[in-house]
Order: structure tokens, then C-alpha cells, then sequence
């Protein structure tokens, strides 16, 4: 007679691949987007075709004595999926999505697995005039994303994207399955809106409040040499804080820009506002504040406001996160302002060997409104807020990418003490990224709730040095 564990092998109607089968590397490399791979090798790689196959993935990992870690898209820019040893779960083929329309007084909502896209997302909302705050690339899965908080479209206005998950479906270390939300295992649902790859179930879908499609989606944009910083950011701020929830406005330092009549190739920065309005009259006038730069004769481009969508949102953030590169990324929450932060870095980023390489800095990338972060483990953690990214392509350029981001990276934070967001951090970099993701508090209470749901330690926490 088999054993158990072989039998519960047997019932996974997904892939069950183990280390030196045929596929295993590519089954690796495949569980991360980056094309910079860590070299951590999991035992094994089961790939669930169902929910079934989940409950029955992490039953045989118990039977086997292995440690689980789990993969939706892959995004991690840390590849925290991948560990050495044990069993990697990856979701990738739980990508449904299913529109439940408005009924009565209950708003519309949207059932979904952690593989769904932000663009899948996009592309099944907008015929039916909805909207979600996804992600800002499109490939990005929910599930991770989710689970860290989601800083998404028009997160200043529409709060994290987590504040509108209503009901998350899980399958617990013990192989329950349970629908969670504010009124059923409550502080499971609170750690799932924040914890990240530190949470200690299996999510399986989301179900999630949706929001009346804007009727006026615009964008703007102003370019300028980089030695201009402190001028830019001076000047823009204060603006952007004045402006509407609506209007969402970010820096984006890059390494280097195309030449044009005014200036030559060099490293640049751009403030870029996009603004979800009711009307178009209503986002013009929002914008119009950026027409009026006193010192717009300096600028190398000038985007007037033009009317986008979704969609194209999602290509041109596609084209600043490209495919098939390597990536190395990091982020600061800091009381000080985008102006002193962004001074800091400016000429890390000009000297970044890559010049694809670029720091993108939201000015209030999200609500602060208590209603839109009511129970929750996620919670801004600054008044500013920058992500770093190394973006390369040859693989003879990992060192020093590696070492440039956390060069950069110091000198905003020169103290070294400052936040992190749990999505976007250099898990790698330091033993304290994780617990510097969260308060204090909320730090203690998601050790207390994993002890309580996973006492054996079944799912790996976070990733560390």
C-alpha cells in the first residue's frame, strides 16, 4: 500500500515537479519575473491547477516535513518565493476572474484569484464601467500584491488597494479551508491586508468591492534636466498636496534621457499627474496648476493633459518595467520631505551605470483617511515615499547594479533607519527590512497571529540575509 503522502501526491491534478526532474530549472526560474534568479533551490515545485490541488500540495508538504513558500506572479522583487529546501506553491494558474454585478443596495464586486493580473483586471472592469485600484504594471498578480497593502491607481483617493478586499478564501497550515473578513476570523483578514510574504495561509481568490469606472482619466507631465531637483520638487509638493484626492502626482528620477533641442542626453526628472475625474472639465482644471510652472521655459518636455485609460496607463508603465531584464529594487517611507530625499539621490541617479535604471516618488501614494485604513496591517509610514530601482540587462552588470541600488538607497536614508513598504523592499539588504515595514505594534500582533495559525512554522516568513 502507498503511502499516505504518496497518495495525496497522486490526487494534485497540477505539476508536481521535484529538484533534478526534467523542467525543475525552468520551473525555478520561471517562479520569479525578474531575470535575475537568487540561487535558492526548492525540493520541490507543485503547480495548482485548482483549490483542491492546494489543500492537497500543503497536506503532503506536512506528511514530508516541508517547509512551504508560495508564488502568485512572481513580481517579489527579493524572488522571496524561491528558498532553499521544502515546497514552493505556486498559484500562477489561479487566474479566474468573475464580475458579480450591483444588486439592490449591494455595490458590484469582483471574485478573483491571486494570479489574476492588474490588466486582466482592467480588461474585465472597463466594458462594464468599473474600476479597481490595480497595480501600476500590469503583470502584476493580486495575490502578492494584496497581501502587502497595494499601492495602486489613484491610491490617494481610493485609499490601499486592500481597504477594498471584502473577503479573502484560504487554506490554513492545518488544510482548513476559510472565508475571512471583518465579522469571520477577523484577525486573519487583518494580517492578510498588509502581512505580505509574511502571511501564514494560502490565498486562494479575493473578493473584491469595485468603484464606479472615472468618467475622465488625464495625464500631464513636465520634464527637466536632473540638476533641476531641488527647484522641481520645490516647487511641485506643495502643488500636488494642494490638488485634489484625485490628482495623483510622482517624481520620476531617471539615469538618463533622449537628447533634445534644449538639452542633451542626461539623467532627468519628471513630475507626472494623472488625474480620475467625474468629468474632463473637472480633470483639466485639476491639472492646470502644472501648466503654470514659473520656471516651465527650463523644461526638455512639455506633455499637455491628454485624455488615457487604464489600459494605457498600463503600457506606458510597461515600458518603464520592461520584461526580460534584471532588477534589483528597494523603498524608503521618510518624515522628510520628497524635496531633501529626492536632493539625496539625485546624484546616485545620475551616475547609476545603467541608464534604464530610475527612483519613482509618489507624493501621497496613498490615503491617510482612518476609514480607508481600518483594520488593516498595512499602513503608510512617512511623509515621503521613494522606490529605487536598477534595471539592467546583461548579466555581467549584476554587481554592480547591486552594489549602485544600495549605495542610492544609503544616501536617502543616511541613517539607515529609515520605513519600508513589505512589497517593494531589499529583503536581502539588512535583518530589520521586514519588522521596519511595520509599526511596532502591528509587528507583534502579526508574530502572534502567526503562532496561533501556523505553530509549526509550515509557510516560510519573511525573506532575510
Amino acid at each position: 500500500m502507498r503511502p499516505r503522502g504518496a497518495a495525496v501526491a497522486a490526487d494534485i491534478e497540477g505539476t508536481l515537479i521535484r529538484r533534478g526532474d526534467p523542467g525543475y530549472e525552468d520551473a525555478r526560474t520561471g517562479a520569479v519575473w525578474n531575470e535575475v534568479t537568487p540561487r535558492r533551490f526548492p525540493d520541490v515545485l507543485v503547480r495548482a491547477a485548482t483549490e483542491a490541488d492546494v489543500v492537497h500540495a500543503l497536506t503532503w508538504a506536512r506528511a514530508q516535513g516541508l517547509r512551504v513558500s508560495l508564488r502568485s506572479g512572481g513580481h517579489n522583487w527579493s524572488g522571496a518565493p524561491l528558498r532553499d529546501g521544502g515546497l514552493l506553491l505556486d498559484l500562477s494558474g489561479l487566474r479566474q476572474c468573475a464580475i458579480t454585478p450591483a444588486h439592490g443596495s449591494e455595490p458590484p464586486t469582483a471574485t478573483v484569484g491571486p494570479a489574476a493580473t492588474g490588466q486582466d483586471l482592467v480588461a474585465a472592469l472597463t466594458p462594464q464601467d468599473l474600476a479597481f485600484p490595480v497595480g501600476h504594471c500590469p503583470t502584476v498578480a493580486v495575490g502578492g500584491f494584496l497581501l502587502s497593502g497595494g499601492l495602486g491607481w489613484n491610491s490617494r483617493a481610493w485609499g490601499a488597494s486592500c481597504a477594498d478586499v471584502r473577503e479573502i478564501r484560504a487554506v490554513t497550515a492545518d488544510g482548513r479551508t476559510v472565508i475571512c473578513s471583518d465579522t469571520e476570523y477577523p484577525e486573519l483578514f487583518w494580517a492578510a491586508r498588509g502581512a505580505g510574504p509574511g502571511f501564514c495561509a494560502a490565498v486562494t481568490g479575493f473578493r473584491l468591492a469595485l468603484r464606479p469606472h472615472p468618467a475622465s482619466i488625464m495625464a500631464t507631465g513636465l520634464t527637466f534636466p536632473l540638476d533641476e531637483v531641488s527647484r522641481v520638487t520645490e516647487w511641485a509638493e506643495p502643488l500636488a498636496r494642494r490638488l485634489p484626492p484625485y490628482v495623483e502626482t510622482a517624481f520620476v528620477l531617471a539615469s538618463s534621457g533622449p537628447p533634445t533641442e534644449s538639452a542633451p542626453r542626461g539623467p532627468r526628472i519628471t513630475v507626472a499627474a494623472t488625474a480620475f475625474a467625474a468629468t474632463e472639465r473637472e480633470a483639466r482644471q485639476a491639472l492646470e496648476p502644472f501648466a503654470d510652472c514659473p520656471f516651465g521655459a527650463c523644461a526638455v518636455t512639455r506633455r499637455p493633459p491628454v485624455p488615457v485609460s487604464f489600459a494605457a496607463l498600463h503600457e506606458g508603465a510597461a515600458a518603464i518595467w520592461p520584461p526580460a531584464h534584471r532588477y534589483a529594487a528597494d523603498n524608503l517611507w521618510s518624515p522628510e520631505s520628497h524635496a531633501t530625499q529626492l536632493t539625496r539621490i539625485a546624484d546616485a541617479v545620475a551616475h547609476a551605470p545603467s541608464g534604464k535604471s530610475l527612483v519613482l516618488s509618489p507624493v501621497q501614494p496613498v490615503s491617510q483617511e482612518p476609514a480607508l485604513l481600518r483594520n488593516m496591517a498595512f499602513a503608510p509610514l512617512g511623509e515621503s515615499y521613494l522606490v529605487c530601482y536598477a534595471i539592467w540587462d546583461d548579466p555581467a552588470g549584476d554587481q554592480d547594479n547591486a552594489r549602485w541600488l544600495r549605495d542610492a538607497m544609503a544616501a536617502a536614508d543616511p541613517r539607515g533607519d529609515g520605513c519600508r513598504y513589505i512589497a517593494e523592499t531589499d529583503l536581502e539588504a539588512g535583518p530589520a527590512r521586514a519588522r521596519r515595514s511595520y509599526a511596532p505594534a502591528t509587528w507583534d500582533r502579526l508574530q502572534e497571529i502567526k503562532a496561533q495559525w501556523d505553530p509549526e512554522n509550515l509557510f516560510h516568513s519573511y525573506l532575510a540575509p
